[in-house]
């Protein structure tokens, strides 16, 4: 997968996995990673689908509308990934965090859903549930924080809750924050899911 990586500067910081949003590049989050922890190790990863040229992970049959099969191989592929960039690069596997938007939150949460343990937490920017009808695994010690916008035109609040629920269900830590700034991302809730994850730290 097309990808940088950039060794950090505090080798007990987790490795920060980007994932882009629909039409975005490996480089997108940068700066949200440096608001975050500017001293993490970062992993940026793109989308390997093209949607009329828009990078994505995985394939969907309208707006709104996965395509499951596609979403559930890309998932793998990514995880796969993510083994062969710790080996590569000499972090540790099992201390990534994902930074995700919109399309990348959705793979970032598949991920979830599908190997629990290749991430260590997840932040989560405008996310839709993955996949439904299915049975998930145990999320517990996952912590995940999940920026919403009360008014997004993509994403109902009752998507966003019903994913909050299901993680909840399965054992995770989940923390929601809400914004009026539609589908847009905002640098107060990058600064809110700073917070989140410094509580950690």
């Amino acid at each position: 997968m097309k990808h940088f990586y950039r060794e950090g500067t505090n080798p007990e910081a987790p490795v920060l996995l980007l994932l882009h949003g629909t039409g975005g590049t490996e480089k997108d989050l940068e700066p949200v990673a440096d608001m975050i922890d500017p001293e993490a190790s970062v992993l940026g990863v793109k989308g390997n689908v093209s949607e009329n040229g828009m990078a994505r992970f995985f394939r969907r049959l309208r707006e709104g509308v996965f395509d499951e099969e596609d979403l559930v191989a890309r998932t793998n592929e990514l995880h796969v990934f993510l083994d062969e960039a710790a080996s590569a690069y000499h972090f540790d596997r099992n201390n990534i965090v994902a930074v995700g938007y919109s399309n990348g939150a959705n793979i970032a949460g598949s991920l979830l859903f599908h190997h629990p343990s290749s991430l260590a937490s997840a932040i989560l920017f405008h996310p839709m549930v993955p996949r439904r009808g299915i049975d998930l695994p145990s999320l517990t010690g996952n912590r995940v924080f999940i920026g919403a916008g009360t008014n997004d035109p993509l994403i109902d609040s009752k998507e966003t809750e019903e994913l909050e629920q299901m993680l909840k269900n399965a054992g995770a830590q989940v923390t929601v924050h809400w914004e009026s700034m539609g589908h847009q991302l905002s640098q107060r809730e990058v600064l809110q899911a700073k917070s989140w994850y410094s509580e950690e730290r």
